[in-house]
């Protein structure tokens, strides 16, 4: 397995409240950019953007993604998820082919049914509504499996051949950017979903909450679900090493601003909390938040840490890009080398793809 890696994951919030830096959409956007280039100055390895319509977040986030691909040359861009309810999957693949170019096969596709959203029924506003007999989980998994077959270049419209060249049969989408369909990551929130995923061959991203519990710590959980994820993935029998993700709120305490923004939090969030989301029994993974020496210890005991190959910090956006930028390096340079991450050099950088075609 690859090295561990850590990123960023922006939930993308603008607010024009007192204390916020970012009170725009525009602001948001831009920001979002400009931390992803200081993050691949910094070492980082991911620049991942949380999805949700109807909200002030981001919605669209092949912009922003195609932009950071155009602004960046080695820090792998992403999202966490995207609600495949609201989605044209041919467009998408489309959107997602065409950024993943500019990259040079960096993106990282995060893709799910979704999480509870302000709108009753957004998705039916966007124009789709499951099938007779379906859900809108299985609206979801619908789009995501026509997307996945757009994307390895299977053939999805009539060629009509007096405007095809003579051509008949199905025709692809364009562009096709190689590599990207093993790029394709599922949001699981219960270890059920994670096997689902991993029979389905796409790679594991696992959030700061599981919409079950079993009453045991939510790191323990989370690594069973990874446990089943790749048992699952090795019994399926696919054809390249697949990669998990998990999400930590991690805050170190390093000097009279970080106090002053987090300090109060430190005893209230530093404990797993259990309750019901979207009519579920959840459990919610306790924040990191203190001095960087005893996050460290923390996080190298964190189950889940240690079973993904892949960390995504959660930032809190709104207070700009050069306290992010701050934050994600007294992660890097305190606190994560104990849970197994090191600074990559350009051979450690290869993905499992480019290692198996060299």
């Amino acid at each position: 397995m690859h090295n561990k890696r850590i990123g960023f994951l922006s939930f993308g919030h603008w607010a024009r409240v007192p204390g916020s830096l970012v009170p725009s959409a525009g602001e948001a956007i831009k920001q979002g950019i400009e931390l992803a280039v200081a993050a691949e100055e910094l070492g980082i390895d991911g620049a991942f953007f949380r999805v949700h319509h109807f909200a002030r977040q981001q919605a669209s986030p092949f912009p922003l993604l195609a932009a950071i691909a155009a602004r960046t040359s080695r820090i792998e861009m992403g999202t966490g998820v995207i609600d495949m309810r609201y989605e044209n999957p041919l467009y998408m693949a489309e959107e997602a082919a065409a950024t993943d170019l500019i990259s040079d096969g960096r993106l990282q596709l995060g893709v799910s049914r979704g999480s509870p959203e302000p709108a009753l029924n957004g998705a039916a506003n966007f124009g789709y509504v499951p099938d007779e007999g379906e859900d809108t989980g299985d609206m979801a998994r619908r789009h995501t499996a026509l997307f996945r077959k757009a994307i390895a270049g299977h053939g999805v419209a009539q060629a009509d051949p007096h405007y095809a060249g003579g051509a008949t049969g199905l025709l692809p989408i364009q562009p096709l950017s190689p590599g990207l369909p093993r790029r394709i990551w599922w949001g699981a929130g219960t270890r059920k979903t994670a096997v689902w995923a991993a029979e389905q061959g796409m790679n594991l991203m696992s959030s700061t909450l599981l919409t079950e519990d079993t009453g045991v710590p939510f790191d323990q959980l989370q690594a069973e679900q990874i446990q089943m994820f790749r048992e699952a993935w090795a019994a399926a029998g696919h054809d390249f090493e697949p990669r998990v993700s998990v999400s930590r709120s991690i805050l170190p305490i390093v000097d009279e601003v970080d106090n002053r923004y987090f300090g109060l939090r430190a005893q209230a969030d530093r404990q797993d909390q259990v309750g019901i989301l979207d009519g579920a029994l959840s459990r919610f993974g306790k924040s990191y938040i203190g001095e960087p020496d005893a996050l460290a210890e923390e996080l190298a005991a964190d189950a889940a840490v240690q079973a993904a190959d892949t960390v995504l910090l959660t930032v809190p956006n709104q207070l700009g890009v050069e306290y992010n930028a701050k934050l994600l390096g007294n992660v890097a340079k305190y606190i994560a080398p104990a849970f197994g991450w090191a600074r990559q050099t350009p051979e450690s950088r290869q993905t499992p793809e480019s290692r198996q075609s060299a």
